[in-house]
């Protein structure tokens, strides 16, 4: 198996017999995770806030998660990208809609992907077990948090432990855990500088293998969803 590392700002699309894993630990799939961990009936992805609200309007029991870049919350969403804010819900028979910045950007640019997957620090030995499964020739890790004020480490940090995962190997999670934590978007959160950027995001997000499943991404009726594969 062949992996490959990539970034948003250089990548140029997937081939149409790639897998791919597209890595946003800061943090929309992260907070994806938890949303299905939460019991959500459906997880559904929305390049805009528009397209997220018409893809609930009629569901009886709908939310609205999101951000925009710099993490900042999407007015009139139902709740920001936040996984601590999700961490005790129950989503049970609910319909929702997650627009992100970086995340839902590399699902757009990768989805010609055969094997198209989210990836976070969460879930991270769960997605190697997958991909090691289906055995693609080739893998790429799409990093998604580069951004010229950012140096994306969190997700070069997941990258990396997915890697070694995918290779085989048992890697201790700490020294990974503890990348997200340092690098450039996650010492913000807890700053008070960022009052939209809690310490308890971070804390989740800083967590290898909370969740014993993937989360393959499908397009079924023009919608884009996420799903949960337990193993």
């Amino acid at each position: 198996m062949e992996i490959i590392l990539a970034d948003l700002p250089t990548y140029r699309g997937a081939a149409p017999d790639d897998a791919v894993v597209v890595i946003d630990v800061l943090r929309s799939f992260t907070t994806a995770a938890y949303v299905l961990h939460a019991g959500a009936r459906a997880l559904m992805l929305a390049a805009t806030p528009e397209e997220a609200r018409s893809l609930v309007h009629r569901s009886p029991a709908a939310l609205t998660i999101g951000a925009v870049p710099g993490g900042f919350p999407i007015d009139g969403f139902d709740v920001g990208n936040s996984p601590a804010a999700l961490r005790t819900v129950d989503l049970t028979g609910y319909d929702v809609a997650l627009c992100t910045a970086g995340g839902v950007r590399g699902v757009i640019a990768a989805h010609q992907a055969a094997v198209l997957l989210g990836g976070s620090l969460v879930c991270a030995a769960a997605t190697a077990h997958v991909l090691r499964r289906i055995a693609p020739l080739r893998v790429t890790l799409l990093i998604t948090g580069v951004y010229v004020d950012r140096d994306g480490d969190e997700d070069i940090a997941c990258a990396e432990y997915l890697a070694a995962r995918l290779r085989g190997e048992t890697p201790d999670p700490a020294p990974f855990e503890r990348r997200v934590r340092e690098s450039t978007f996650g010492r913000r959160f807890g700053d008070p500088a960022y009052p939209h950027l809690a310490q308890a995001d971070l804390d989740l997000c800083a967590r290898a293998d909370v969740f014993d499943f993937a989360m393959p991404i499908a397009r079924r009726a023009g919608k884009t969803f996420i799903e949960r594969l337990t193993l």
